[in-house]
């Protein structure tokens, strides 16, 4: 096969394992669902994958470890959430410090 075969053919493999999936969704029964447990695991996933997402994005370039200025702006952003400022301040706090830091040459 070409490689734009391949191409499709994984396209259309994903897009079955997508059905697929969506299906099994609907077929886990109710109180499965429902289960307190379950709605605490979802939540802990939820979280444990935005964190790893955001220590990947502020840690990482071209697959190495580096460290600028985005690490400045996570812990100014980490402090802020912690003193529960809104979030709107937040994010403006943590661009600002990661602006001024690139301006001053770091990062």
């Amino acid at each position: 096969m070409t490689p734009y075969a391949w191409t499709w053919a994984a396209i259309v493999a994903a897009g079955l394992l997508a059905w697929l999936t969506k299906i099994a969704g609907h077929t886990v029964p109710e109180r499965v669902v429902q289960n307190p447990r379950m709605h605490r695991i979802a939540a802990f996933v939820t979280v444990a994958l935005l964190i790893s997402l955001a220590a990947v994005q502020t840690f990482t370039t071209d697959g190495s470890l580096v460290i600028d200025a985005r690490l400045a702006a996570i812990i100014v952003a980490a402090v802020l959430l912690w003193r529960r400022a809104p979030f709107l301040v937040v994010v403006a706090a943590a661009a600002a410090v990661a602006a001024g830091l690139r301006a001053l040459g770091w990062g």
